[in-house]
């Protein structure tokens, strides 16, 4: 059973909406029609009044809050009267002490009162449900508190503030006026007349297929924004994948051995450099033959990591490459060099074991090799600049960004319907058909700003988010 399928913003509901656990302050949230009425019969202004059901909205008040006798603590209630709240309805915030005790006595209190436990997101639920956000700025707000970064986080910050949502919007708006105009034309089917022009309807659909086009091909920039660059570090047995891994990080995160195959399986972390997300996957070593099952098994995922990476770090140990092994890495891995999406990083590595100067140094320069000592951590740096110029123009500003997979899926299947629609008109298909593929497009559009949504999909959305947003 769903459990967001009966909620009701009749209720009046209460949560902590600070992180669980001892600080110096926390803050209890308290939303619904007697959220004023609940919290007055416990508050107390500082000279004794009981007068929080007269405070004007967005007005904060120093007092103590009690249960009988019993003072449980100072706080400062703040009042905020709907329709202008957060969730559209009257919201009170309780800012107390960061005792646990005293956390949990409050919403005792709370409830005894008549206020119910929140539900994962039925602050934001709320809000969504009262008109005050649409459903993809709403799976924003759950974007903005998990970003890591500030790219992530401009990017959460302007689609909650409706950048993104506005643009879908204004697309379905003209998806509704055409799609108005052909059912007119269905109604006077008998009479021929036609009340869209067939070559404006057709210019139209090409240039809402060109922005959905321009969005969707945002997405993967989007997902890495959000979920962090993956970078795949691969390269033969016990070239230095784990201790580049452990110099990347600062820290001793993977084992190092001289014995070949240590790393059988993929190992990740996350790094922020420079206001960017990185994933490093430290992966198994690459060799032709191995008899042994597990580190078969990890070099197949070694594999499927370079498959899923935008960047690819193949490390070689520069005192014993040949220039034979050189020209089968040109060949080896053309495919990935010659992937617009995907960069490919030559690394050589131990310098510090180079007793001279390799006679194959001109071909490694020639293609654009970084020479490092990953013992030693030389030249790291080098790397580092290398990948963040490689996403130097992840810049947000105002272009509206596709970081949601559940945005992404809808618009691809708008796309499927409007090309339809678009190659119909084209050859002169019967009224009914465009317009139902037209009505498709509004369906799957409307997904993404909840004008068309299920219990289903709410409950999978604010199912993610924290108890107390």
């Amino acid at each position: 059973m769903n459990p967001y399928s009966s909620l009701s913003t009749h209720d009046t509901i209460c949560a902590l909406s600070t992180a669980p656990g001892t600080g110096a302050i926390a803050l209890v949230r308290l939303s619904g029609p007697k959220a004023v009425e609940i919290s007055n019969e416990s508050f107390r202004t500082s000279s004794g009044k009981q007068l929080l059901d007269q405070f004007e909205t967005h007005t904060s008040h120093f007092g103590y809050l009690s249960s009988g006798n019993e003072l449980i603590d100072e706080v400062v209630i703040t009042v905020f009267r709907g329709p202008h709240s957060y969730t559209g309805v009257d919201v009170v915030e309780i800012s107390c002490h960061g005792s646990e005790y005293v956390q949990q006595r409050i919403l005792e209190v709370l409830i005894n009162a008549g206020a119910r436990m929140a539900r994962h997101g039925e602050f934001t639920l709320w809000a969504f449900l009262n008109g005050r956000l649409d459903l993809s700025q709403a799976e924003a707000v759950a974007d903005l508190i998990s970003s890591r970064t500030k790219v992530a986080h401009d990017l959460a910050l302007l689609q909650m503030r409706g950048g993104f949502s506005q643009k879908i919007k204004e697309m379905r708006s003209q998806l509704l006026d055409l799609a108005s105009l052909l059912e007119l034309e269905l109604d006077f089917s008998e009479e021929d007349v036609e009340f869209a022009n067939r070559s404006q309807l057709k210019a139209l659909m090409q240039g809402i297929i060109v922005e959905l086009s321009m969005l969707a091909s945002s997405f993967s920039l989007g997902n890495v924004i959000k979920k962090g660059i993956p970078v795949a570090i691969i390269g033969k047995p016990n070239v230095g994948k784990s201790t580049l891994l452990n110099a990347l990080l600062n820290e001793e995160r993977a084992i190092v051995s001289d014995i070949p195959g240590t790393t059988r399986d993929t190992i990740e972390d996350l790094i922020t450099i420079r206001g960017i997300s990185f994933r490093f996957i430290d992966t198994a070593g690459l060799r032709a033959h191995t008899t042994d099952t597990i580190e078969t098994l990890g070099i197949s995922r070694t594999y499927d990591k370079i498959k899923e990476a935008s960047a690819i770090l193949y490390l070689f140990d520069i005192s014993t490459i040949t220039v034979e092994e050189i020209e089968i890495l040109k060949e080896e891995f053309r495919d990935h060099i010659d992937d617009p999406e995907k960069h490919f990083l030559l690394i050589g590595n131990k310098t510090d074991l180079m007793l001279e100067i390799p006679p194959h140094i001109t071909a490694l320069f020639d293609l654009e090799t970084i020479f490092i000592s990953a013992k030693r951590k030389e030249n790291i740096n080098l790397i580092i600049e290398r990948l963040v110029s490689t996403v130097k123009n992840a810049s947000i500003s105002d272009q509206a960004i596709v970081s949601n997979a559940r945005h992404y899926d809808s618009i691809i299947n708008t796309l499927k319907v409007l090309n339809e629609a678009a190659g119909g008109i084209e050859e002169n298909i019967p009224t009914d058909l465009v317009a139902s593929d037209i009505r498709s497009a509004l369906y799957y559009l409307g997904e993404i700003t909840g004008e068309v949504t299920t219990e289903d999909i709410l409950g999978n959305i604010f199912g993610k988010f924290c108890i107390g947003k």
